[in-house]
């Protein structure tokens, strides 16, 4: 490069000088960003659309499907057809995952009596919820879109078959915000052997990080890695979080990025967690009978027991959202042996949360929802021709079941009901996006308004379909 050559050249000075108005125009414009951005708690609480009767949901997500047959829809019918095959007429238009419609019938040896003052007819296998019937609103004509695990998991928390999008829980965080101060608004409290979506059902998709599901173990640290190392003192450490709190406040204030006031509110909530968590898996004030209520001391139920009492505390200190996901209802084979175990470990500590919550006024505002993302098929699946007893059921998304409690729910009642042999849904069908739609009514939320925008678009929990189910509601 000649020396006139460098002459000619604009100094860094000279360039801002001549375009300073420019310059001006994009520093204002940052500025204003930083005045409109969100609080630095992106989880303080917010005004509901409409008052609504529940403050929290407690989901008990029943992973894997179980079958609506054997527990809350009786069939009498199908002991007539058992062991026979129906006419090509009548399955003609079934979703099925690995039978074929030529597979014969398979009626429940479970024993339906009637139950409360409602006559709810329910199974032998979950007589603790059956005490609770005059409490639930038992949905038996539930339908989805998606008949395989994943996509269907998938449909029931985040509306959509895809992967991606924001889960219930997270939505509602991002409609309400959450009362609770030193804990997350959406936990998520597992058991058994894994969800098929794994953490895509409490993701919070495009939704900034800060609205998804936080899991919770039920004993030693309730979050790994949530405490100090040795050496760590929480004087240290708090210096520590306001140099990061400085630097991620300059950084948003150059970038407007939401997700940077997430990771502040993140680093902070975990500061506040460190101090509050200990004390919240701690059952030492509970009552011998508030523990011995939800099956603690049984070894069949204690872990989904622990859950579901811990569930309880979370939302009487301000959690949104709780999911108490336990899997595997999966019983392509030996369906007897597998449910009755499931019921044991669930249904007992299932009711000590509804019969809890009511004795402390807080089922009101509590809505509890129980069940999986479809249901099971009333033809068999026979893995093992030479072994009866080892017969299960194959995927059913025509027609299943699902019961809510609480919130805003009006008890005792049957809602829908399927056709004689449990085919597909007879009368007041009830798609996954109406259930949604709900259960976002019960909190005060109009499904249609609660919307984010994305890539271009408007996206909300029930996709562009969904009602209220509006004899649901109490």
């Amino acid at each position: 490069m000649t020396l006139a050559e460098y002459a000619g050249m604009q100094t860094r000075r000279d360039f801002f000088r001549s375009c300073a108005g420019g310059i001006g125009t994009i520093a204002l414009s940052q500025l204003m960003a930083a005045e409109s951005a969100p609080a630095v708690n992106p989880l303080a609480a917010k005004a509901a659309h409409f008052p609504g009767k529940a403050k929290n949901v407690i989901f008990l997500f029943m992973a894997g499907a179980p079958s609506q047959m054997d527990l809350f829809d009786p069939k009498p019918e199908l002991m007539k057809w058992n062991g026979k095959s129906l006419p090509p007429s009548r399955t003609k238009d079934l979703k099925l995952a690995f039978i074929k419609p030529t597979a014969t019938l398979m009626g429940s040896p479970r024993i339906f009596k009637p139950y409360g003052q409602s006559g709810m007819e329910l199974s032998d296998y979950i007589p603790h919820v059956a005490s609770c019937a005059d409490d639930i609103c038992l949905v038996r004509s539930m339908y989805s879109d998606a008949f395989n695990h994943h996509p269907g998991e998938s449909l029931l928390m985040t509306g959509s078959p895809l992967s991606g999008r924001p889960t219930m829980g997270a939505w509602a965080c991002y409609g309400l915000g959450s009362e609770a101060q030193n804990l997350p608004g959406f936990v998520v409290l597992s058991s058994g052997t894994g969800t098929s979506a794994g953490s895509n059902n409490w993701s919070s998709g495009f939704l900034p990080s800060t609205y998804q599901g936080v899991p919770f173990r039920s004993s030693g640290e309730p979050i790994l890695y949530v405490a100090n190392p040795a050496g760590v003192s929480v004087e240290t450490q708090r210096a520590s979080l306001d140099a990061m709190r400085d630097l991620n406040q300059q950084h948003y204030q150059q970038t407007g990025n939401q997700e940077i006031t997430s990771r502040i509110a993140a680093y902070e909530l975990a500061f506040r967690m460190q101090a509050s968590s200990p004390g919240l898996i701690d059952f030492s004030k509970e009552s011998p009978a508030t523990i011995e209520m939800y099956g603690i001391n049984r070894e069949a139920s204690r872990a989904y027991g622990t859950n579901c009492l811990l569930a309880r505390r979370m939302v009487e200190r301000g959690v949104r959202f709780v999911m108490l996901a336990h899997s595997s209802w999966d019983d392509h084979e030996n369906l007897t042996k597998h449910l009755k175990t499931n019921c044991d470990i669930t249904d007992q500590p299932a009711a000590a949360l509804i019969k809890d919550l009511k004795q402390r006024g807080m089922l009101d505002s509590t809505l509890v929802v129980w069940g999986g993302e479809f249901g099971r098929t009333p033809m068999t699946q026979m893995n093992r021709p030479d072994q009866a007893d080892n017969a299960g059921r194959d995927h059913h998304p025509n027609g299943y079941s699902m019961w809510l409690a609480g919130g805003g729910i009006r008890g005792g009642q049957v809602i829908g009901k399927t056709d004689d042999l449990g085919l597909e849904v007879a009368e007041e069908k009830v798609h996954v996006h109406d259930l949604q739609a709900t259960i976002l009514h019960a909190m005060g939320l109009d499904h249609k308004r609660l919307t984010y925008r994305h890539m271009g678009r408007d996206f909300r929990l029930t996709d562009v379909e969904g009602n209220v189910v509006r004899k649901m509601l109490g």
